[in-house]
């Protein structure tokens, strides 16, 4: 089995009342999360989220771009290639 990086745009949702994936829209994945956007307590939910949903450690998740921001670049390690299409 392959293992890649991907590298995904996502938009966080935060204060919401689930963590979900809303949907895939103009290349963006939004996502809400019920952590509040406050000393990086929203970006350790998707990460904790996103790892839970791939099944793979939350250390495999970095964010490139966006870190004080709903709108990120987020890189993902250790994904095989059907990985992405359960996600989504």
């Amino acid at each position: 089995m392959q293992l890649h990086s991907y590298v995904l745009k996502i938009r966080v949702i935060p204060n919401a009342k689930k963590n979900k994936i809303i949907d895939w829209r103009n290349d963006t994945l939004k996502i809400k999360l019920t952590a509040p956007p406050i000393k990086g307590k929203a970006n350790k939910m998707l990460f904790k989220f996103l790892a839970k949903k791939l099944n793979i450690k939350s250390s495999e998740i970095e964010i490139i771009k966006g870190e004080k921001s709903r709108d990120k670049l987020v890189r993902i390690k250790g994904l095989d290639k059907f990985a992405l299409d359960f996600l989504l």
